[in-house]
């Protein structure tokens, strides 16, 4: 099982770099950048030079605050910075921050994904085998490549993408076209097997593909704490968070899996009330454990092989960078052996 991180989020940029040296000295895998305050290419740009063994990825940036074309040219970027580490992943983020934040249109999220990852790897084909790009489909066409604007063939190939869904019609998708899956921290085991697993078979069959041929990443809430008061003030903020994702309407089916469709409603409203604390008073122990792992760090390798070791090929461990490293690169080690 390769274990991951996520760094970035509300991160300042000028550390970024060196709590990536960090997180690869630890002995993770995998780091993964998210597109909140800063842009995760730029996040990217920084870290593969101060890196050389973990692989690197966007987890997520944001698809359709772009295009492809664009995205075509920020991958193949850091697929050469990285000398061949880069994962592109992607997410489709919800149609109010598309439309209102980065003003850029929204429609049919499922299918307009689909074709963008299609339309990247029409581009990475282009350069790589050196003949004229050619992409119309009905939400982007790309026709024009002159040599000037030409990077050529990529010498360590086009990078993997990684996809993230919820529903099952995203999750079809990436079925379809990616090469991995990121589960989003706002799933269950349950959902898992019953949604999102059958979803993916159903879109990589359609494709003719081998479901075996994408890789799951499990990227659960982690709530821990090198003693009783962190692991007390780290389960709170957990609360509050697993209470922020439930007022989202996108995420309902996710507690409606567990017969917790109604608390999705309550969340909802308290949320427009800006009623924050009150939100994660609402999330349960019950809750709380089946969506998060909650323990201190020598009890996250059995949690979370328990909820991912038959279902998952990577598994994000997202924590603060711990002072005690000896002692996180013992848990690391031990989910390293799963």
């Amino acid at each position: 099982m390769r274990i991951g991180t996520s760094i970035g989020f509300g991160q300042r940029l000028a550390g970024i770099s060196e709590m990536a040296r960090r997180q690869e000295e630890l002995g993770y895998d995998d780091v993964w950048v998210v597109e909140s305050c800063h842009d995760p290419f730029t996040m990217l740009g920084a870290i593969t030079g101060a890196t050389s063994d973990v692989t690197l990825g966007t987890n997520i940036a944001v698809a359709f605050a772009r295009n492809p074309m664009t995205l075509a040219y920020a991958a193949n970027d850091v697929q050469l910075l990285s000398e061949g580490r880069f994962v592109l992943g992607l997410g489709s983020q919800i149609q109010a921050h598309i439309t209102r934040r980065f003003s850029m249109p929204w429609s049919r999220p499922a299918a307009r994904m689909r074709e963008m990852v299609t339309a990247v790897r029409a581009i990475w084909e282009s350069w790589n085998t050196e003949t004229k790009v050619d992409f119309r489909g009905e939400f982007y066409q790309h026709t024009l490549m002159n040599p000037f604007f030409d990077p050529g063939p990529n010498p360590f190939g086009p990078p993997l993408i990684a996809l993230a869904g919820v529903g099952p019609m995203m999750t079809e998708v990436a079925g379809e076209t990616s090469d991995v899956f990121l589960c989003h921290s706002f799933t269950t085991e349950q959902f898992l097997r019953e949604t999102t697993i059958p979803a993916l078979e159903r879109g990589a069959v359609r494709a003719g593909r081998s479901p075996a041929d994408i890789s799951l990443v499990g990227q659960p809430f982690v709530a821990t704490g090198a003693n009783e008061d962190e692991l007390a003030l780290a389960t709170r903020t957990t609360r509050e968070r697993i209470a922020f994702y439930g007022s989202t309407p996108a995420y309902r089916p996710v507690l409606e899996c567990h017969g917790w469709g109604d608390l999705q409603t309550e969340l909802n409203v308290l949320s427009k009330q800006g009623r924050w604390v009150e939100m994660g008073d609402l999330v349960d122990d019950e809750i709380l454990h089946t969506l998060a792992v909650v323990g201190e760090p020598e009890h996250l390798p059995g949690l979370v092989i328990e909820r991912y070791g038959e279902l998952a090929q990577r598994v994000n461990v997202d924590v603060a960078t711990p002072d005690d490293l000896a002692r996180w690169s013992g848990v690391l080690s031990q989910l390293h052996d799963a």
